[in-house]
């Protein structure tokens, strides 16, 4: 059960690693497309909502998704359910499925570290297993009785299988070869530099954080006229929505190819979110980016207990070994201006000192997730909740 774009990638990686130890076995869910191609029978489509106004805008739809899925749980009667993330609606859904008996996997941990930490004892009584995907979580479940490992990251799976399916290996990240051969398969210039433009993957986060990179993008197209300006589009957002609106003309648009894209980029404009990751373990120095309501941040303000909010920096933070204390920028709400995107970028390509910096610290986050596979080890802890 995936309720956004990331948590559905990592249900679509982890469909295929089930099916490839196991294909007769039914797996059924809630996801998008590509849940769909990797096998999985949708009992609905996600329903992606973030923040207190966003939440409230999306209520009437996750409730009757939530219906759904109970009675999925009815007709099917599962071995083991994995739950992606989405807490609100998974931790229900948790209860739902201890209720009747059936073993549950909950694949990708509540970020407790942030806020509302004693969500953990809820979990430890309605969770069979957790598989974290953060270095530093599993710490946080010692002493509840709850069995906790550190899996990996899917976004590892990804651009292993990615790069991999090209005639490439991990060893290859950041090399001229790789880079340019990527930029060959997204149709554009193979000698030409090249910068990510990532605006996130929900619907509101598109729509605040768009008119402002193309601003950006319009005056770094002025300072760097030979950059290439690429917008992977997430698979789940219909881009016609926003095209012809506030989309930079100077931009490429993609759909999906984010992997590839970041493998191509030599700088990037991320929204905050699961791709500040992808682009540390694909060494591209990056601005982060993030706009929300007015009411969202204010609350947000008062509970989280976070000092960065992007992945990149929470792991140097916490589990990077040899962290030199560089931080990637993050700019968020109105902070988050052309001139201080501009600003940060323009430094990332002209200072090669701070440059190279930065690509240290990023291939510090890398080795945290090099020799893991999430997706396998997952499917290995479903096979041992079937077995047990």
């Amino acid at each position: 059960m995936a309720g956004e774009s990331s948590g559905e990638l990592y249900g679509a990686l982890l469909a295929r690693s089930v099916k490839a130890s196991f294909p007769d076995a039914l797996i059924t869910g809630i996801g998008g497309e590509r849940m769909a191609e990797a096998g999985v029978e949708l009992i609905s489509r996600i329903s992606s909502s973030f923040g207190a106004v966003e939440a409230l805008r999306t209520y009437r739809t996750l409730r009757n998704t939530f219906g759904r899925a109970v009675g999925a749980l009815e007709t099917f009667r599962p071995q083991v359910v994995v739950l992606i993330d989405y807490p609100d609606f998974n931790m229900r859904l948790a209860a739902e499925a201890r209720k009747r008996g059936i073993r549950v996997l909950y694949y990708v941990s509540p970020q407790v570290w942030a806020w509302r930490k004693k969500r953990i004892y809820t979990l430890a009584r309605t969770v069979d297993k957790m598989a974290v995907i953060l270095p530093f979580e599993v710490g946080l479940y010692s002493g509840t009785g709850l069995p906790c490992e550190f899996v990996g990251h899917p976004a590892m799976d990804e651009i292993r299988q990615t790069i991999g399916a090209e005639g490439f290996g991990l060893q290859d990240i950041g090399s001229t070869a790789l880079k340019a051969h990527m930029k060959r398969k997204l149709g554009v210039d193979p000698d030409k530099p090249l910068l990510a433009i990532m605006p996130g993957s929900r619907r509101h986060e598109i729509s605040k954080l768009l008119p402002v990179l193309s601003r950006t993008v319009s005056a770094l197209k002025q300072r760097y006229p030979d950059y290439q300006y690429v917008i992977p589009v997430a698979p789940n957002i219909d881009w016609n929505l926003f095209a012809g609106k506030v989309l930079p003309k100077e931009c490429v648009t993609v759909h999906g190819k984010s992997i590839e894209t970041l493998t191509a980029a030599d700088t990037g404009i991320i929204a905050s979110g699961t791709s500040t990751l992808q682009a540390a373990l694909l060494g591209v120095p990056m601005t982060v980016v993030y706009k929300m309501s007015a009411l969202t941040i204010f609350l947000a303000r008062l509970i989280l207990n976070v000092k960065y909010i992007s992945l990149v920096n929470l792991l140097l933070e916490r589990s990077a070994a040899g962290d030199a204390g560089l931080r990637v920028k993050e700019l968020i709400q109105e902070d988050a201006s052309a001139a201080n995107i501009l600003s940060e970028t323009a430094r990332l390509i002209d200072d090669t000192s701070y440059r190279h910096d930065m690509l240290m610290q990023l291939n510090r986050v890398r080795e945290l997730y090099r020799d893991r596979s999430a997706s396998a080890r997952a499917a290995e802890m479903i096979t041992e909740l079937i077995q047990n």
